[in-house]
């Protein structure tokens, strides 16, 4: 199968506007992403709707391609630009990686891409809950498979729900995943999910890949034991330029 990496970059953000021009250690943040993804693909877009960050790509070298700006998640934006890229490249699958995750694992892109030897419609990673506070935080999506590693159901709720126990000793009783939110998508599926309306559980959980599980398509997941670092303010690249300065995210 044929892969690209789409990257999915706005300047607009309300916590951190510019963010994808970020410097780190004299590179911008996007420069970071373009170059990690590129150990596992080669073939490598950035899709925005900025001229700042469409010049920048074009500064060092990337691709970037133009699009709309009135998209409201990374997936629609994805979709966009696979449509004009398909129109002179041919690719079986897309994946979506996020511009604010400048020290993503080539590993983690391998693993998606390994998804699709068997007849996934799209892939994510999870990564096993460690600790009980990880386990009851509602901004970290958990998520239950099937036997096959397909995902059943995504929530802000910390699931299953362990009977009969104490929350602080559910970590003994059961293997707990964490979502990891990176995605690969079929081609075709990437476009069948952007015309997708707004369901019922996605609404309730605030979580975009319900909707696919809702309209019968099958998520499969990998295991990663690695935490992608993602940068959503200004004191989140601070923290990040420290650990690069100590190696521990290289």
């Amino acid at each position: 199968m044929k892969f690209i990496v789409i990257i999915p970059a706005r300047f607009q953000s309300t916590r951190f506007p510019g963010k994808p021009l970020a410097l780190i250690n004299n590179k911008p943040m996007i420069q970071w992403v373009y170059e990690n993804a590129q150990k596992a693909v080669s073939e490598v877009w950035v899709a925005t709707d900025d001229e700042r960050i469409f010049k920048a790509v074009e500064n060092f070298g990337g691709k970037a391609i133009e699009t709309l700006s009135t998209h409201q998640s990374g997936t629609d934006r994805c979709a966009e630009a696979a449509r004009i890229i398909g129109e002179s490249a041919e690719f079986d699958v897309v994946i979506n990686v996020q511009g604010d995750e400048p020290f993503i694992q080539h590993r983690q892109i391998e693993l998606l891409k390994s998804c699709f030897e068997t007849d996934a419609d799209i892939a994510t990673l999870i990564k096993k809950i460690e600790t009980t506070e990880e386990l009851f935080n509602p901004n970290r999506p958990k998520v239950v498979t099937d036997n096959q590693q397909n995902a059943l159901y995504f929530s802000r709720s910390t699931i299953p729900y362990i009977r009969g126990t104490e929350n602080e000793n559910w970590l003994s009783r059961y293997t707990f995943w964490a979502h990891i939110g990176m995605y690969a998508y079929k081609k075709d599926v990437l476009q069948k999910i952007s015309m997708l309306k707004n369901g019922k559980l996605e609404l309730a959980e605030s979580l975009e890949q319900l909707r696919w599980l809702e309209n019968g398509f099958k998520i499969k997941t990998a295991v990663t034991e690695h935490q992608s670092i993602g940068i959503d303010t200004p004191e989140d690249l601070a923290q990040a330029l420290q650990l690069l300065n100590n190696n521990a995210v290289l």
